[in-house]
């Protein structure tokens, strides 16, 4: 899994030949989006991006405050036809959030979780706390 890192800190282009590598001095500036979002330029490849490039914002018309806090709805456990109704989005636009929203999860956990290290007495005590979680839910009254 590749290292996050801030947009306009390399080539986001696969074809280019410098796709992905930081410190070349090949991405400069390239004025703002008519958003008001900066833009950056490739000087091997030409191709310019901005500030949403890789997040699961690009391409988005939808206000990144919109597309949050219907995230955080869901987080909460309101259902996707909840939301339909009270933000006026489509189920099949929110389902493209959350998918996008998973895929990037992902990716932040593993940069988050690469350099964490875990003892056995850690280990040890989230599993005997997972068991008596699962043995409380396995019982008839449930406690």
């Amino acid at each position: 899994m590749k290292e996050m890192l801030p947009v306009g800190s390399f080539c986001p282009n696969e074809n280019c030949q410098t796709h992905g590598q930081t410190g070349l001095g090949n991405i400069i500036k390239y004025g703002k989006s008519n958003e008001g979002r900066q833009r950056f330029q490739c000087k091997v490849c030409g191709k310019t991006f901005n500030e949403r490039t890789g997040t699961l914002f690009h391409g988005r018309k939808t206000p990144t405050k919109d597309i949050v806090e219907v995230l955080a709805m869901l987080a909460e456990g309101m259902r996707i036809s909840s939301i339909t109704r009270v933000k006026g989005f489509k189920e099949d636009t929110i389902l493209a959030w959350l998918r996008e929203a998973a895929r990037h999860g992902q990716q932040v956990e593993t940069v988050l979780l690469k350099d964490y290290v875990i003892s056995q007495a850690q280990i040890d005590g989230l599993w005997t706390y997972v068991g008596r979680k699962t043995k409380k839910r396995n019982t008839p009254s449930g406690r």
